[in-house]
């Protein structure tokens, strides 16, 4: 059952992820954990015609022992052919596929002032990528694969092989590969995503309020925002969809429109370390005060990456009554925990998510309220208790959000 549910997987991660074309290269991104899917991925992007797989594998142990034991120059370099290597094939309409398979306490020894280096100089060696990514120029996807540090994390009270075992359960229910036919599944969950999207930008909102427990924040929209979710369309019209799983729309607040306070309800597990029980206070758009119970020097270095991680690129909404969500489960995986859970992101904004946002020059960000950052990292502030109020340009009131899920 095991092969067959990972066979429809990496069928899944082909077809609704990045839309393998004949003739494409894809490349895909795997830790070394991972090679079984990583081989079936590859053996499906065959079948779907692609010209050739690259697959890029990793090791999250050795990156951990450079970090702790490297020199400060290396870890204030990045490796220029990393980067040229990739933007070549991405640049010639390379899709890519991102397997997900993470320690969420792997760097917790290392200092929150070395990981934050090596983030910045990442950040700022990718910047061409990140471009790319994020104004729909190449189709990509982000796909999870269970490791024994991760499960044992989630289910800390069984067996590693119980754990593993678990998890790919949930994972199995939540990317709906447990259905007959997962891909007409996601098709269906899409086009439901797409009512919600048809409501939002046809009311086109002025404004978003957020009241719960700890967050009482008004959001400015810019007039040319656009809400997107359930996928993507690159800008050469190919459908994708970033995330499996995805429960989500969102879109791009006002840079400057962010006022008020906004606590965190899942721990964000940043560079391998966990952020907890944090909140953040916004003047006009700005992050001017934050505090955390534990991660607070890394959600520091987070915030400091540069002059745009002190501001907001994105707000997600995510109804507390989804399929992620109702597994009562803290994932300590970005991926799907940003899914069961309205969201906000601190860093660059999608462009898409602006009227020909791809076209935009700087002049034109910075007159919108664009943000824009060296990173783009989401933090989850959802819960039953999440109320949202949406304020039309008119100054009607309309009630987008009860009690953590969709009011309409």
């Amino acid at each position: 059952m095991y092969r067959k549910n990972l066979s429809k997987y990496a069928d899944l991660a082909v077809k609704i992820g990045v839309g393998v074309k004949k003739g494409q290269t894809v490349i895909i991104k795997a830790p070394i954990n991972t090679v079984d899917l990583a081989r079936e991925i590859t053996k499906k992007c065959y079948e779907a015609g692609a010209r050739d797989v690259i697959v890029d594998y990793n090791d999250e142990e050795i990156i951990h022992q450079r970090l702790l034991n490297s020199p400060d120059e290396v870890i204030k370099a990045y490796p220029k052919w990393r980067i040229d290597g990739l933007m070549n094939y991405i640049r010639e309409g390379a899709a890519i596929i991102n397997i997900v398979s993470s320690n969420p306490d792997l760097l917790s020894d290392v200092s929150p002032e070395r990981l934050g280096i090596r983030n910045r100089v990442a950040a700022e060696a990718s910047k061409e990528y990140k471009e790319y990514v994020l104004s729909g120029k190449s189709c990509w996807t982000s796909l999870a694969y269970p490791n024994d540090f991760w499960a044992r994390k989630v289910f800390p009270g069984l067996s590693v092989d119980e754990a593993i075992e678990k998890l790919w359960d949930n994972i199995f229910k939540a990317t709906r590969i447990d259905t007959q036919d997962p891909v007409k599944a996601w098709e269906d969950h899409v086009s439901n995503l797409t009512e919600k999207l048809r409501f939002l930008n046809e009311k086109s909102f002025k404004k978003l309020i957020f009241t719960a427990p700890g967050t009482d924040l008004e959001v400015q929209l810019p007039e040319e925002h656009i809400w997107i979710g359930g996928g993507q369309t690159s800008t050469d019209g190919d459908h994708f969809l970033p995330n499996l799983p995805t429960e989500e729309v969102f879109t791009v607040p006002k840079k400057t429109g962010v006022n008020g306070t906004l606590r965190s309800t899942k721990p964000l597990n940043y560079s391998s370390n966990l952020i907890n029980n944090f909140e953040l206070t916004f003047k006009d758009g700005k992050i001017v005060d934050f505090k955390a119970e534990t991660g607070y020097d890394t959600l520091k270095n987070l915030i400091e990456t540069d002059e745009g991680s002190h501001f907001l690129g994105e707000v997600a909404l995510v109804p507390h009554d989804s399929p992620i969500s109702n597994t009562n489960l803290l994932f300590y995986n970005t991926l799907y925990d940003e899914n069961a859970s309205c969201h906000f992101a601190v860093g660059s904004a999608y462009l898409l998510c602006i009227e020909d946002g791809t076209t935009l020059t700087k002049e034109d960000k910075e007159r919108i309220g664009i943000n824009t950052s060296l990173t783009h990292v989401d933090f989850m502030v959802g819960s039953s208790e999440m109320n949202i109020l949406g304020i039309t340009k008119t100054g009607d009131k309309v009630q987008i959000f009860k009690d953590g899920s969709w009011a309409f």
